[in-house]
């Protein structure tokens, strides 16, 4: 059973607390005016809208407050609440959604042709199971009967709900998730907004490390352990010949359980191997087994790449110092005052740093969601579905538009280093031509 290929499996005792469709038919609803916004599991302070006696004490008679109904625009989202999905959940999809419904409310909710909507969003647990999110994704459209849904997270959940998302009538615009030439002809409206494998692979890294060899920074000596999962093997599989073609030698290229609690054998035989760079095809929980036995060990190679873990702040939380010159996947550019702004709320709003890879993408993708809607003007799932499929939106990213129902515009790897005020941020090196800051390389040494 396929259960995740961007399975951020994080768990709070791991890390202290922290870790696409549609349209075929029945695409057109008309969303119902409601006296108030149906609950969601905001937290206390974070409800967009509340009804005028919400909370208060009851009144002798009803007063008359206004005479318009509010109108409410009622999203779904069957996600990983519960379960070792849960913490990579809470800090993408569900905080970033969140935000994104409480700037979208408190500016005055979506403009449609018969006026102004709420944005309401009703949370569902599929406990980490794709099978659970399946009922949960079919209760929402059946029983809570939304007008759109929010998809969920993993590679492998939102694969198995993608044919309900199609039969039903409902674009699916996820972004934990790769989106393959054959998906997107199977469902025309299933996208991903993080991009495939193969760029990540090839263009970002093979392409960063034939940049520091002709820059003279490092040889060619490579050494690629990666945990043996379906995440990591879709870079694999595109990575080896693309490291073969660029002329790189890979003297290290072994896989390890997903289960994994100890890699100091694998860190001591790659250390042997004298490698010009460590290329670590990981998960979060397995990335967060590398820099102890390194450190131990005194093994510091000139490039250090983690695939998944090091976009997390809580890497940086955990090593401090010692997370500079570390890279992983994604990055941000720190002189996007739209981004740099956005992370500031995220972190103001949750009461937590949002992850540095997909943390403005979901949040990216709302405004692609909101600016669909409003060009279409009602809810009309198959005409907002192509939208986003063939529109361009403005949104924290800049221009946004799709190719092949995926989006290849993102930063591809990012590297942990120093900034004017003395902190680290994770900031993107590549693509070169859209990169915030050169390589830090050779790696600075272990702190501690």
């Amino acid at each position: 059973m396929r259960v995740s290929r961007r399975h951020f499996l994080v768990t709070a005792a791991a890390f202290g607390a922290s870790a696409l469709l549609a349209a075929c038919g029945g695409g057109e609803a008309t969303p119902t005016p409601a006296p108030q916004a149906t609950p969601t599991t905001a937290p206390a302070g974070q409800q967009p809208a509340a009804s005028p006696t919400q909370g208060a004490a009851p009144a002798a008679s009803p007063t008359v407050v206004s005479t318009q109904p509010t109108k409410t625009l009622r999203f779904g989202c069957a996600v990983s609440l519960s379960g070792p999905l849960a913490a990579g959940a809470d800090v993408t999809i569900v905080a970033s959604y969140k935000l994104w419904q409480r700037d979208v409310n408190e500016a005055g909710g979506f403009q449609l042709s018969d006026g102004r909507y709420m944005i309401d969003i009703i949370w569902a647990d599929d406990q980490s199971n794709p099978e659970e999110c399946i009922r949960q994704t079919q209760r929402l459209i059946t029983q809570e009967k939304v007008d759109f849904l929010i998809p969920p997270y993993s590679t492998g959940i939102n694969h198995a709900v993608a044919p309900i998302y199609h039969q039903n009538g409902y674009p699916q615009a996820a972004v934990a998730t790769w989106v393959t030439a054959e998906d997107a002809q199977r469902f025309p409206y299933f996208f991903s907004f993080l991009g495939n494998p193969d760029v990540y692979a090839v263009d970002g890294i093979v392409g960063l490390l034939k940049y520091l060899n002709e820059q003279g920074k490092i040889g060619k000596r490579i050494a690629m352990p990666y945990v043996d999962a379906e995440f990591a093997l879709d870079f694999v599989k595109p990575l080896r010949p693309a490291l073969k073609d660029a002329g790189f030698d890979v003297v290290y290229d072994q896989g390890y359980p997903q289960d994994v609690s100890d890699l100091q054998s694998v860190v001591t035989e790659i250390m042997r191997l004298e490698p010009d760079a460590v290329v670590g095809i990981t998960y979060p929980n397995d990335t967060m087994l590398y820099v102890p036995p390194m450190k131990v060990l005194g093994f510091n190679p000139p490039v250090l790449f983690l695939a998944n873990g090091p976009n997390y702040y809580f890497f940086y939380g955990t090593y401090g110092d010692d997370a500079e010159g570390v890279m992983g996947l994604g990055g941000i550019d720190v002189r996007n005052q739209q981004i740099v702004d956005l992370y500031k709320r995220f972190a103001e709003f949750n009461g937590q740093e949002a992850d540095r890879w997909g943390g403005h993408v979901y949040y990216m993708v709302g405004q692609v969601i909101q600016q669909a809607f409003e060009r279409v003007g009602k809810v009309d799932r198959k005409a907002i579905g192509e939208e986003i499929k063939n529109g361009t939106f403005d949104t924290v990213m800049g221009p946004v538009k799709l190719t092949n129902n995926v989006f290849l515009g993102h930063w591809l790897i990012g590297q942990w280093q120093r900034q004017p005020d003395g902190k680290l941020e994770y900031v993107a090196i590549m693509p070169r031509d859209r990169a915030a800051a050169e390589p830090l390389v050779p790696k600075p040494n272990w702190k501690s």
